[in-house]
């Protein structure tokens, strides 16, 4: 799926306001866009979530992008929001949501409305939740926060480490992008390999 550049930058505009990318982003965005796997590190406020953000919208189907924090899945879905006129644009599926609002949620999905949903690891590993995705049309999984794969990391999450177990589990075909501000060259080996 070969995107011109102008049609990068045409999208960029409609979807952001922004005129040009910064340091690697179109880079990043042509690789997930194409189907291949790729790994991001970039300084906090390099405009790191853009990178999987505009390949969602430019995508058939949905992105699943595994978050750690309940705090931090809300701020980029009321970010995502406040560049869109549709609120379904972007969920985020987690503990903290009512049996009402799943419901919405995967009604939204189904529908195809939906470009991004954020979700933490741990929903991931729920037997409901996989079958339910397999049901979907998934553009490509982001994994924010990449360092916390790494037991060698300093915020270890044991649920990221079965992370691509559960992606083949929806399907053996997706593309990741793995995205974290700061890895070690150690950190770095051990995303790649466990991814």
């Amino acid at each position: 799926m070969a995107v011109a550049k102008v049609s990068l930058l045409d999208a960029l505009h409609e979807h952001f306001g922004f005129d040009s990318f910064k340091g690697n982003q179109e880079k990043i965005i042509k690789s997930i866009l194409s189907g291949k796997d790729t790994f991001v590190i970039m300084p906090t406020g390099g405009g790191k979530s853009l990178c999987y953000q505009l390949p969602a919208l430019m995508s058939p189907g949905v992105a699943l992008i595994v978050s750690p924090l309940i705090a931090l899945m809300k701020n980029q879905v009321d970010l995502v929001r406040s560049y869109s006129s549709k609120d379904n644009v972007a969920h985020f599926l987690n503990s903290t949501l009512t049996k009402a609002q799943i419901k919405k949620v995967r009604t939204d999905l189904q529908s195809g409305k939906t470009k991004m949903l954020y979700v933490a690891p741990e929903t991931l590993t729920k037997q409901e939740n996989i079958d339910f995705f397999k049901e979907l049309e998934i553009s490509f999984i982001a994994v924010d926060e990449a360092h916390c794969i790494s037991e060698w990391g300093h915020d270890f999450r044991p649920e990221y480490r079965r992370l691509k177990e559960m992606i083949d589990m929806i399907s053996d075909k997706l593309p990741v992008i793995a995205l974290t501000a700061t890895a070690t060259p150690k950190v770095q080996s051990d995303i790649v390999k466990t991814l």
